[in-house]
């Protein structure tokens, strides 16, 4: 096990900055987990990491040792890729033992080594299969192995479930869990999978065009979104985000917000700098609207319910937003399309963004950490 620490890296391509300047420490024994869209930088830190890059600029330390200079082997850090990468003519044993034979260990350490990981993988039962014989998640499980094998101080993961089907994908995020609660070694994960991010990690580290928006908990990331990208990338369906205007603060610890054909929202964050008319982006949990019906003549549009068997979700139109309002509601759910409804929320649940789109205040009592924070898991 072992902690990371980056400092200032800066890393470019040809004329482009790729990450500008990066700094993040990294616990021993974290599950850490670098999210963000394609292109906004996570795997080429993942790979500066590994020794697969070179940083332009910056130090990349492991266990307080600079190790930017040196090679992959040489940092002690074992890597699993999107792709499997197995030798198709190997068994699962040659595959797993492969980078041990490269580093010359005697033939009684590697089986020792081979046996110790595959029965931690529960790959024990396989070990004289080739490749085309095994499922896809088993497939993983061995080049996760081969990755074990050389017992890494950091173990790296660049979007290994991507090439799995959706069961697949979630039985994998149980097994990669339990492996760090097995081995309780340090782990970087790298996705573009919100799910995957907010079921695995300890800490999440959200990436935007090399940039950190933000780096906490699943918990906090969902609950306490520092900023509109953040707000708007974590949470699935992701929170509902209007354009509004300042109405009025009362003692700079709640203000009241006005928002076109949705009428005002008071919420418990501090906007005493901010001044009455000021321009703001609000923002709203799908489960933190309360949904009542309306007459005919007032209230917003159902444009669509769509039914999911556990729960339901509510798409409404509010004027001069593209994009639709979603609400989720419980099932039986009450409302049909064509209909005309309300929308009230609770003033700890109202999030409130400057014009430069970073989180203003603070919740005045932070809401209860329930399975709400971890719906996306769904």
């Amino acid at each position: 096990m072992a902690c990371v620490e980056l400092k200032n890296i800066n890393k470019t391509f040809a004329k482009e900055e790729v990450l500008p300047c990066v700094n993040l420490r990294i616990e021993d024994g974290e599950f850490v987990v670098f999210v963000g869209p394609s292109g906004c930088g996570k795997s080429t830190l993942l790979r500066l990491i590994a020794g697969l890059e070179d940083p332009t600029a910056g130090d990349i330390e492991i266990d307080g040792e600079v190790v930017t200079d040196l090679s992959p082997k040489e940092r002690g850090v074992g890597m699993v890729f999107q792709s499997y990468a197995l030798y198709p003519h190997m068994s699962v044993y040659e595959n797993i033992a492969f980078g041990l034979k490269l580093g010359k260990a005697n033939k009684l350490k590697i089986r020792e080594w081979v046996e110790k990981t595959a029965e931690v993988l529960q790959l024990d039962k396989l070990l004289n299969r080739k490749p085309r014989e095994l499922s896809g998640g088993q497939r993983q499980r061995v080049a996760i192995g081969r990755a074990m094998a050389r017992e890494p101080k950091i173990m790296l993961f660049d979007e290994p479930l991507s090439n799995l089907d959706a069961s697949l994908r979630v039985q994998m995020r149980t097994e990669i869990a339990k492996l760090h609660d097995r081995l309780q070694s340090t782990m970087i994960y790298v996705t573009h999978d919100q799910v995957e991010a907010m079921t695995l990690a300890d800490k999440i580290v959200v990436l935007n065009r090399g940039a950190i928006e933000q780096v906490g908990t699943p918990y906090e990331l969902y609950e306490t979104p520092a900023s509109l990208f953040v707000a708007g990338f974590i949470g699935s369906p992701k929170m509902n985000l209007m354009p509004g205007t300042v109405a009025g603060a009362t003692g700079g610890a709640t203000t009241t917000v006005d928002i076109a054909g949705l009428g005002q929202l008071t919420a418990d964050r501090d906007t005493s700098a901010l001044e009455s008319g000021e321009p703001v982006t609000v923002g709203v949990r799908p489960e933190h609207f309360q949904l009542s019906l309306c007459g005919p003549d007032s209230g917003l549009e159902v444009v669509n319910v769509e039914y999911l068997g556990n729960e339901a979700y509510v798409y409404v139109a509010l004027p001069g937003l593209e994009e639709l309002m979603v609400v989720r509601q419980p099932v039986p759910c009450q409302v049909e399309t064509g209909q005309r409804v309300a929308l009230t929320t609770e003033p700890a649940c109202v999030h409130v963004f400057d014009h430069q789109g970073q989180a203003l205040g603070a919740i005045a009592e932070p809401l209860a950490e329930t399975d709400t924070a971890r719906a996306v898991a769904r």
